[in-house]
């Protein structure tokens, strides 16, 4: 698993949002993002329909979850970025209800059901951790639904540029706003339910105001505040604060039992 900045890979920068992390942990989740994978850009790699078999961690690269309805219309339902780790317990499904595809040159660890089950049975924090960031998986889609369902097309850009950007510098991979972006202006279109055309003039008008640069590929945010103020939105859906005090303490308790060292830990 690639590196990010300060050494770490982006599962252990993404996760030591909620929580520190000790070196066992990092050991544990390094060895289970061990055997990636390589995929080139705009395959499938998880089909709607067919019976899932793993989970599986994104360690670098980008892709995202769709439907395609039967006149061939697709929606992106949301985006994976390094550190994702893909539905951890998919192998309780019988068939997939969605598609996911890469957008860019994409490497995926895939984690059996055994090594999870193993992971979150024995480690607490890591399991809490998990739990974590499958909350901020669906804090993302309420936004998504708020975003689609009350915002008008500028609003949908500019929240969807910010999120991208603070969900990136959360596992270290930008740089003073700014991050790759693989996405075609279909593909923008298609996550936010407006036409490319509509995106390329949103994009348009945030360049001439100099909210935003966009060239090759790399997007760079000049006026973050001003975007927020047009999403109508901020990054505390994606909780990235970290675990409550007592919850904190909690899991502490539970790991010292399970080293031993403290008797039966109580409930918060």
């Amino acid at each position: 698993m690639k590196p990010q900045s300060g050494g770490r890979s982006a599962l252990v920068a993404k996760l030591s949002h909620f929580a520190a992390l000790s070196d066992a942990d990092v050991r544990v989740l390094d060895e289970l993002c061990a055997g990636e994978e390589p995929f080139p850009a705009r395959v499938d790699i998880v089909v709607e329909g067919t019976a899932p078999r793993a989970g599986f961690v994104l360690t670098q690269g980008m892709a995202c979850r769709y439907r395609l309805l039967p006149d061939g219309r697709r929606q992106i339902l949301g985006f994976l970025i390094p550190g994702d780790f893909f539905d951890p317990y998919v192998f309780l499904l019988r068939t997939m209800d969605h598609s996911i595809a890469t957008l860019m040159p994409t490497r995926l660890a895939r984690v059996e059901r055994e090594r999870v089950i193993a992971v979150f049975a024995g480690r607490p924090r890591l399991a809490a951790a998990c739990w974590w960031s499958a909350l901020q998986d669906e804090a993302i889609q309420r936004e998504r639904v708020v975003a689609l369902g009350r915002r008008d097309a500028r609003g949908r850009v500019a929240y969807l540029l910010c999120e991208l950007v603070w969900r990136q510098t959360a596992i270290g991979a930008s740089d003073d706003h700014a991050i790759r972006l693989p996405l075609t202006q279909v593909e923008l279109a298609d996550a936010l339910g407006l036409t490319p055309v509509h995106i390329n003039r949103v994009l348009q008008e945030f360049r001439k105001a100099g909210l935003i640069a966009l060239e090759r590929r790399r997007l760079r945010l000049h006026d973050m505040a001003t975007l927020q103020l047009i999403a109508g939105s901020s990054k505390a859906y994606l909780h990235l604060d970290g675990a409550p005090e007592e919850v904190a303490r909690y899991i502490d308790r539970l790991e010292r039992h399970r080293d031993g060292s403290a008797p039966d830990a109580e409930r918060p």
